[in-house]
C-alpha cells in the first residue's frame, strides 16, 4: 500500500515543530517573507477600512435590544409612550448632530478647500437650505401623488399615512448620505495611518450608536416593523462601505475634500427637515404634562449626548 503520509520539509525533520500543511514554510523562505510583509502593508488600508465600515454599519442592530416587539408597540400604552420618548431623543440627537458635528465639519472642510470664511459660510448655508427644500418638496410630491381627491376624509387619512411612510424613506436617504461621508472619512484616515484610522472609527462609532437609536424610532413611527427597520439600517450601512471603497479606489482623500462639505451640508438640511418639520410637530401635540416633560428631557438628553460625543471626540 502506498504511504499517504505527508512529506515534511527537511527543515522540520528532527525538530519538535510540526508544520502542516507543508507549503506555508516555503512561503516564509528567502524573499517571500519580505513580499508578504510588503503585500500586507499595501493592503492594510483596504482591509482595515472595510472592517471598520462594517463595524460602524452593525451599530444599526443595537436598537433591537432597546425597542419593544412590534405587537407591544401597537397594543401597549407604555410602549407607545416609550416610542414617543425615543422620537424626542431622535429630535435632540439630530439637532445635536447637525449643529455640533455636520456643520462644523463642513465649515472646516470648506476652509481647508481654500474658501474665504464668509464664502465658506455662505456655501454651507446654501447647501443646508437646499437640503431642507429638497426634502420638503419630495415629501409634498409623495403625499400628493398618493392622495385621493374623491373623499376629503380619505384624503386626510391617506395623507397622514403616506406622510409617515415618506418620512421614513427620507430619513433613510439622509442617513445613507451621512454614512457615505463616514465611509469617506474612515478610509481617508486609514490611508493616513493605522492609529488615525482607529481613532476616527471609534469617534464615528460612538457618535453613530445614539444616532441609530433615533433613526430606528423614526422608522418605527413611519410604519416599519423592527426587522424591516433593522434591514433598512443595514442597507444604509452598505452605502458607508461604498464611501470607503470610493476613497480607496481614488487613492486620496484630498480630491474628495472639495465635494464632501457640500454633502455634509446637504445632509444637515435633510436632518433639520426631518427633526423640526416632520417629527417635532407631532410631539408637540402631546397634551399630558408629565409625558410632555419626559419628552423634553429626552430631547435634551439626545442633544447633550451628541454634545458629549463632540467634546470628547
Amino acid at each position: 500500500m502506498q504511504n499517504s503520509s505527508p512529506e515534511w520539509p527537511e527543515a522540520t525533520m528532527g525538530s519538535n515543530m510540526v508544520v502542516w500543511p507543508p507549503w506555508p514554510s516555503h512561503w516564509l523562505e528567502g524573499d517571500n517573507m519580505d513580499r508578504l510583509t510588503v503585500l500586507a502593508t499595501e493592503y492594510q488600508p483596504w482591509i482595515c477600512s472595510v472592517l471598520a465600515a462594517i463595524m460602524i454599519g452593525l451599530a444599526g442592530v443595537v436598537p433591537l435590544l432597546l425597542i419593544p416587539h412590534d405587537n407591544q408597540i401597537k397594543s401597549s400604552v407604555e410602549s407607545r409612550n416609550l416610542l414617543q420618548l425615543l422620537l424626542s431623543f431622535a429630535v435632540g440627537g439630530l439637532l445635536g448632530d447637525v449643529f455640533l458635528h455636520l456643520l462644523p465639519e463642513a465649515w472646516s472642510l470648506a476652509l481647508e478647500a481654500g474658501a474665504e470664511p464668509h464664502e465658506a459660510f455662505t456655501q454651507v448655508g446654501l447647501c443646508v437650505l437646499a437640503g431642507i427644500f429638497v426634502f420638503i418638496i419630495v415629501e409634498m410630491l409623495a403625499v400628493q401623488n398618493h392622495s385621493s381627491p374623491e373623499n376629503n376624509n380619505t384624503v386626510k387619512d391617506g395623507s397622514n399615512t403616506n406622510r409617515k411612510e415618506v418620512t421614513g424613506y427620507l430619513n433613510l436617504i439622509a442617513n445613507s448620505i451621512d454614512n457615505f461621508t463616514h465611509g469617506l472619512a474612515v478610509a481617508g484616515s486609514f490611508m493616513v495611518s493605522y492609529k488615525t484610522g482607529l481613532l476616527t472609527t471609534g469617534a464615528i462609532l460612538i457618535h453613530e450608536i445614539p444616532h441609530e437609536i433615533g433613526d430606528f424610532a423614526i422608522l418605527l413611527k413611519s410604519g416599519f416593523s423592527r426587522w424591516e427597520a433593522t434591514l433598512a439600517q443595514l442597507y444604509t450601512a452598505g452605502i458607508g462601505l461604498l464611501g470607503a471603497l470610493v476613497t480607496l479606489f481614488i487613492g486620496t482623500s484630498e480630491l474628495l475634500g472639495g465635494v464632501q462639505f457640500y454633502i455634509l451640508s446637504f445632509t444637515a438640511g435633510g436632518f433639520l427637515n426631518i427633526a423640526l418639520v416632520t417629527v417635532l410637530p407631532e410631539l408637540l401635540q402631546e397634551e399630558r404634562p408629565a409625558q410632555s416633560c419626559a419628552q423634553l428631557l429626552c430631547l435634551l438628553c439626545g442633544t447633550f449626548t451628541m454634545a458629549a460625543v463632540a467634546v470628547s471626540c
